[in-house]
């Protein structure tokens, strides 16, 4: 009985070492700012404090899935800081997850979380790389103007850029977009229409309009009944 007992206690050890040799992973900083609830499905809007891989969003969705472990059908969208709680589309967010059903799951559903549940994560957004390459872009159009904010779009993957040209005594707003070539892709010079006080920068023909309020830019369509479709701090 006693030789049994010293036998145990190698593999006892053993076992202990290699439980405290899987490290707990470090979940990155997140809050929940609002969750929106249908009859198939319960969506978490997290607001990060920056860009992130794959893995980071994954760790996220883990930690939520196991504090909701009583929502079954868990979608998560994933928010920049600027990114408005409340939009029209795809184009607010930088991310976005969403739990599987094992009775859904497909071959091509390999990305699973730290417990094993299968996630579908799609990233919109660029990487923290790509982003600054897109802010430190110095276009001939904005030397010796003065620059009110830099903001990627994460979804076109360009940089906006508007700007005033301290030469021009109307003090016009001029905004140019250029993507990761330096290549301008748009340039206007948008009308202001001021309506209960807030500025409105039309940037299209039909009315689809800008404000840009705390370094924040918010787009909007013309017959988009107040909702932005998209909303980005200059410099994220």
């Amino acid at each position: 009985m006693i030789r049994i007992f010293k036998s145990l206690i190698p593999i006892c050890l053993l076992t202990v070492l290699f439980a405290c040799s899987k490290k707990a992973q470090n979940v990155p900083h997140y809050t929940v700012s609002k969750v929106f609830k249908t009859d198939t499905l319960t969506t978490v809007n997290v607001h990060i404090d920056n860009r992130m891989a794959s893995k980071q969003l994954l760790l996220i969705a883990g930690k939520l899935k196991t504090d909701s472990a009583q929502i079954q059908n868990l979608a998560i969208h994933y928010l920049l800081p600027g990114n408005t709680d409340v939009s029209a589309g795809d184009n607010s967010y930088y991310a976005s997850a969403r739990y599987i059903k094992d009775t859904e799951v497909k071959p091509t559903d390999t990305l699973k979380d730290e417990q094993g549940k299968v996630v579908r994560l799609k990233i919109f957004g660029l990487s923290t790389e790509r982003a600054k390459a897109l802010l430190a872009l110095q276009p001939k159009e904005i030397e010796g103007k003065t620059v009110i904010g830099k903001f990627i779009d994460d979804y076109n993957h360009t940089v906006i850029i508007p700007f005033n040209d301290p030469a021009d005594k109307k003090n016009s707003l001029y905004i140019i977009e250029l993507d990761s070539v330096a290549k301008v892709v748009s340039a206007t010079v948008p009308q202001k229409v001021t309506e209960d006080g807030i500025d409105k920068w039309l940037v299209t023909p039909n009315g689809d309009y800008i404000i840009i309020k705390n370094k924040v830019l918010t787009q909007y369509a013309a017959d988009g009944m107040g909702m932005p479709f998209n909303s980005i701090k200059s410099g994220i």
